[in-house]
């Protein structure tokens, strides 16, 4: 309950904070919140996921306070929206990257999420984005354009290409959150409410999947095919729900892609737009996988593990 309670008010601070130092002091909050809950199985790996989570999560806001006295060392202001100094601009870009797990920055994120329990995984993929997300929304009028549109199509590629190899559903989502956030950062200059947009749907959809394995205990792929004969209803919307998140046209995940596209293409950026549809039909394969491992049937090999025919089976957290 502590932890939890640490959780909201760390998002809330820092989402509400017009002072640097307030931001700051919300983001460490978060963080050290979040870390009894990855590491609450004591297992080697989820030891690790937290040490991981701790450094790389240290080293951002350490950045964001630093880019933060820079800019207030040559302009005088501790506004979030007075970031007017060109390097502090540039260190926040690459500090919220980090926050965020945009590449080059985003090594650390499949292995935490993979260490984690499922539960643990939903707020690290959902609510600890919120806060970045926050600072990246008040400080858009003054971060760099070609550095985020770049991070933003690496990560759609990487998140695309890295997924498709995955057998693990956690990793295979935390690659999906990768791409996910390649479209968030990539419109948050021109228009900021479109991320918000993106970023709410993503949260829905990511939740609904991530609660959906959590009660069917699906941790890998081999263990998802055999899903249909517990939970057939929820193996149906899961489907659905993962068809979304690909953003495939009647579902709502197109929604913010559709808007995306068309807010680029106002803004002379065809071929960014055009370049980062075609790298999220990589993202759509590894959804259409699993999406067909949901469908399916009998599993094309046999599975080493036992048919579960009911949902409250017990199964270790970890694999």
């Amino acid at each position: 309950l502590v932890f939890t309670i640490s959780l909201l008010l760390g998002t809330t601070i820092t989402i509400s904070s017009n002072h640097w130092v307030m931001a700051w002091t919300g983001l460490e909050i978060n963080t050290l919140a979040i870390l009894p809950l990855i590491s609450k199985s004591h297992h080697p790996r989820a030891i690790e996921a937290a040490t991981k989570y701790f450094l790389v999560q240290a080293a951002a806001s350490a950045l964001v306070l630093f880019s933060s006295m820079t800019n207030a060392w040559h302009t005088g202001q501790w506004d979030i929206t007075q970031l007017t100094h060109p390097v502090s601009c540039l260190i926040l870009t690459s500090a919220i990257a980090m926050k965020l797990g945009l590449v080059p920055f985003h090594f650390w994120f499949p292995e935490v999420l993979q260490g984690s329990p499922l539960t643990t995984g939903l707020l690290l993929s959902t609510i600890m984005k919120l806060p970045p997300m926050a600072l990246l929304f008040m400080t858009s009028p003054s971060l760099n354009p070609t550095l985020l549109t770049i991070m933003a199509i690496l990560s759609t590629a990487l998140g695309g290409w890295m997924g498709l190899n995955q057998t693990q559903t956690r990793k295979i989502l935390a690659f999906s959150s990768i791409s996910h956030l390649g479209w968030m950062a990539i419109i948050v200059i021109y228009n900021p409410k479109l991320t918000l947009l993106n970023f709410y749907l993503y949260a829905l959809m990511t939740s609904t999947v991530f609660l959906t394995l959590n009660s069917i205990k699906a941790l890998k792929l081999s263990t998802l095919m055999t899903t249909w004969t517990k939970a057939p209803a929820l193996n149906t919307m899961l489907l659905l729900t993962l068809l979304s998140l690909a953003g495939l046209p009647p579902l709502t995940g197109f929604l913010p892609k559709w808007l995306i596209i068309q807010e680029l293409t106002k803004q002379d950026m065809a071929p960014a737009a055009t370049i980062i549809s075609l790298l999220s039909l990589l993202g759509l394969f590894f959804y259409l996988r699993l999406a067909y491992c949901t469908t399916i049937t009998l599993p094309p090999h046999t599975t080493n593990h036992m048919k579960l025919w009911y949902t409250n089976k017990p199964t270790s957290i970890l694999v």
